[in-house]
């Protein structure tokens, strides 16, 4: 048994953010319904389906759409209009992910929603939420990182910000918080009967998500400087080293009892009681940091990578190898747990793909099918809804299908 089996869900996200979200909907059971243009979307792989039979390979290999269902259809024309409303009036939820207003213009909007069925859970994702100054300006994951604050802190004393991928606002403030909600309104509609209007912002998630460094600001005004926390990579116990083959080892000695570890291990004890301090959050690194950082620099230069991880690993010593994608999945602990699957395909033979998370005992979430081309299941939907063959085909030749 699939836990969210019986769940449908209709998608009208189309980014990246939006699809991973409804992704692992889907990977525990429930039935998303992907709304696409009529005519396909010219930027795939941004959360739009591919085009084409040639592209099924492609379309195969982006996780981000796998177990769902393509349906391309003009929101825009009134029978699209109709053959949207039919499917809301049978949905659990609608997540929906234009600038706000859009959807209102439309007419798919969730008061308009509500009153054909009350039990709709409608989740709007958007940069900057519903309402506020800043509700109708674009954005990207840097924006809204820098409001955030997150940006500002990350990179060096001297340089610049260092922007990160896109992982913050994207994946984890907006996807990530955008399943939470979706899931606690389902278990409050449960309770009560009732749906609700979920309006999530980028913003919103990436803020939320800074909730422990903000501690120190609303206790005394502390603010923490780009460069200045433990987390940055200035003190020597919490940073990234060169090794002798040219690759990099991460080491991440926070607790002292780690720090007197790796002291020990490169025969240095005399370190072991002067680098870790527990406020070093807001404070500068000391020269004798700088000192230490030195020798380590100097003393991983005389080994490998993986000699070294061999070595300290087993000392109990956080360490770990920084590894290229290419790498990656060919880790012993990633393979381990299961982080790549193959989803075997009939014509395509066996594709890789990052594995379902999270992992539950008795209702795990699986692969079943790889992600469609664009409108690959328009008719089939159609039908379902109680559309007639004349009638579909007439909307193919009219463009409002595809």
């Amino acid at each position: 048994m699939l836990v969210l089996e019986g769940l449908k869900v209709v998608d009208l996200s189309n980014y990246v953010p939006g699809a991973l979200c409804t992704m692992i909907l889907a990977d525990f059971g429930a039935e998303v319904i992907k709304i696409e243009p009529a005519k396909p979307f010219p930027f795939e792989n941004m959360g739009y389906s591919s085009a084409g039979e040639e592209k099924r390979k492609d379309a195969a290999y982006f996780a981000l759409n796998r177990n769902k269902k393509s349906l391309a259809v003009d929101l825009k024309s009134e029978a699209g209009k109709d053959i949207f409303y039919r499917l809301a009036r049978r949905a659990d939820v609608i997540i929906e992910g234009y600038r706000p207003g859009v959807v209102k213009k439309l007419g798919i909007d969730y008061e308009t929603i509500r009153r054909m069925n009350s039990r709709i859970i409608y989740c709007s994702l958007s940069g900057y939420g519903q309402d506020g100054p800043y509700s109708l300006h674009p954005g990207h994951d840097i924006n809204y990182i820098s409001i955030a604050g997150v940006l500002g802190v990350i990179g060096s004393v001297d340089g610049p910000p260092t922007i990160p991928l896109n992982l913050i606002a994207d994946f984890a403030g907006a996807s990530l918080y955008g399943t939470i909600a979706i899931l606690l309104a389902c278990i409050a509609r449960e309770r009560t009967g009732s749906g609700q209007y979920i309006d999530h912002a980028y913003l919103d998630g990436a803020l939320h998500l800074m909730t422990y460094f903000t501690h120190r600001y609303f206790l005394d005004g502390t603010t923490m400087a780009r460069g200045e926390s433990w987390f940055a990579g200035v003190y020597p116990y919490y940073a990234v080293y060169r090794t002798k083959d040219d690759k990099y080892l991460s080491i991440g000695c926070l607790e002292p009892e780690f720090w007197q570890n790796l002291c020990q291990a490169l025969g240095r004890e005399d370190y072991a009681v002067c680098a870790w301090t527990m406020d070093a959050t807001y404070k500068k690194p000391t020269e004798k940091h700088r000192e230490m950082f030195d020798f380590l620099k100097s003393a991983f230069l005389d080994r490998t990578r993986d000699e070294w991880f061999d070595m300290l690993a087993p000392r109990d010593i956080p360490v770990g190898k920084v590894y290229s994608m290419d790498e990656v999945f060919s880790d012993p602990q990633v393979i381990s747990r299961k982080a790549l699957i193959e989803v075997e395909d009939p014509k395509l033979g066996k594709i890789r793909q990052v594995g379902v998370l999270p992992r539950l005992s008795k209702t795990p979430g699986s692969v079943r099918t790889l992600a469609p081309l664009h409108g690959d299941h328009t008719d089939d939907i159609l039908r379902e809804l109680g559309y007639g063959i004349d009638e579909i085909n007439n909307y193919h030749r009219k463009g409002i299908i595809g």
